[in-house]
């Protein structure tokens, strides 16, 4: 029963006679419930949070409180409670113990009821004082709890709020100070001058992340990292015990991939995340959209250099494969498809054909065809370098195939 149902059920006189009794006292009750708290309670013995000092005004406001209410003499106000709960909240102060100190002082004003109606053999106070204070415990306790924990969901609202900010700072680089650096890496629990790497995953929808709990499945690694979330990417910094762990981050990562996941190179230096941040978009835009993979940009630097240039890599592509790409719709793509094929298969004329299901001597004819085609030879190595990347460019951009050639 609450205290304000049980003041409408009527108070029994007597509690208010064992209250003004008890109340004269008042700085004895105070010292004790002080003594009782930082013997039972390391948290308030070692001052971790409050000052004894702290301590003991907030005790005697919150007795003062309850001997004014069970007095009858204050309406139940429970300002005090509420602003106690706030306190300890935003001191970090755990709400166990909170309430366990509560419990302390109203317990030490029931040892002084039990003295009293013993004395005068008066069991029926004792009951109603005791229904009093247990009711007032849960008022006060209610109220503390939620005062608690409101403050609590406005401090990790502000921190998640700073934290985004400094993540975004992060991956946004250029203006970082050292200073600032200092506290980035302070706030986010990452080593200043660690080994990290950086993963940009593709949302499969507005707001879904790619990549959800990553950061605890990371932590249950003892890898710390810090993401963000943005409309097409959900991308995170990972620190690394040592370079090697990087091979674990990859396999996680790999689990369930629902799009394009591209990495960046193991990096020194927190200071060098913005840059890491581009190399892992440019690795993943190496992959062709729609495709649930993951690549490090040290997998494929030429798919990187690629990507990283889109409108230089669609020139190149119209520059080497023209010829090929003003053909008619079937042959264009039986010759596009066959020469991927064969870079594919390391140049080998026997694979090719096998994954082509055709005969080696069709493709001969076809690779034939591609070299009078485009003027270039698939003997010379500046020639197959250049077609290949002309397909790497063709892959990352189809729509280039579709387009009038650049000028």
């Amino acid at each position: 029963m609450h205290y304000q149902a049980l003041l409408a059920d009527g108070l029994a006189p007597s509690v208010a006679t064992l209250a003004a009794e008890v109340e004269r006292k008042l700085p004895e009750l105070i010292e004790s419930t002080v003594r009782q708290i930082r013997a039972e309670m390391p948290v308030y013995r070692d001052a971790r949070f409050v000052s004894p000092a702290e301590l003991r005004n907030s005790v005697r406001a919150n007795l003062e409180y309850v001997m004014r209410t069970l007095r009858g003499s204050d309406v139940p106000d429970l300002a005090q409670a509420r602003a106690t709960g706030r306190a300890r909240a935003l001191q970090g102060a755990p709400l166990p113990e909170l309430l366990r100190a509560y419990r302390i002082g109203l317990t030490e004003v029931w040892h002084r009821f039990v003295e009293l109606t013993a004395h005068r053999q008066d069991p029926a106070a004792l009951v109603a004082a005791t229904s009093a204070i247990w009711a007032l415990i849960d008022d006060l306790a209610e109220a503390l709890t939620t005062a608690y924990r409101d403050t609590m969901a406005e401090v990790m609202v502000a921190h998640q709020n700073r934290r985004s900010a400094l993540v975004e700072a992060l991956f946004a680089g250029g203006a970082a100070t050292e200073g600032t650096l200092w506290d980035i890496a302070r706030v986010l629990d990452l080593s200043l001058d660690g080994t990290f790497v950086v993963v940009a995953a593709e949302t499969p929808r507005l707001g879904q992340e790619p990549l959800p709990q990553i950061e605890l499945r990371l932590r249950a690694l003892h890898h710390a990292s810090a993401w963000r979330l943005t409309p097409d990417l959900q991308v995170g910094v990972v620190s690394l015990r040592d370079p090697s762990a990087s091979k674990a981050i990859v396999e996680l990562v790999r689990e369930n991939p629902v799009g394009r996941v591209g990495m960046s190179p193991v990096f020194t230096g927190l200071g060098n995340t913005a840059r890491a941040l581009h190399l892992a978009r440019v690795a993943l835009s190496s992959l062709a959209p729609g495709t649930p993979e993951l690549v490090q940009f040290t997998e494929s630097p030429l798919a990187g250099l690629v990507a990283s240039a889109p409108e230089a890599s669609v020139q190149l592509a119209h520059h080497v494969l023209q010829p090929i790409l003003d053909l008619p719709g079937d042959d264009r793509n039986v010759l596009l498809l066959t020469l991927r094929a064969w870079f594919d298969c390391q140049g080998s004329t026997k694979l090719t054909s096998e994954r082509m299901f055709c005969h080696p001597n069709t493709i001969r004819h076809r690779l034939k065809r591609i070299t009078e085609e485009l003027g270039r030879s698939l003997t010379d190595p500046a020639d197959i370098t250049e077609l290949g990347a002309a397909l790497r460019a063709l892959n990352l951009f189809p729509e280039a195939a579709h387009l009038p050639a650049p000028r």
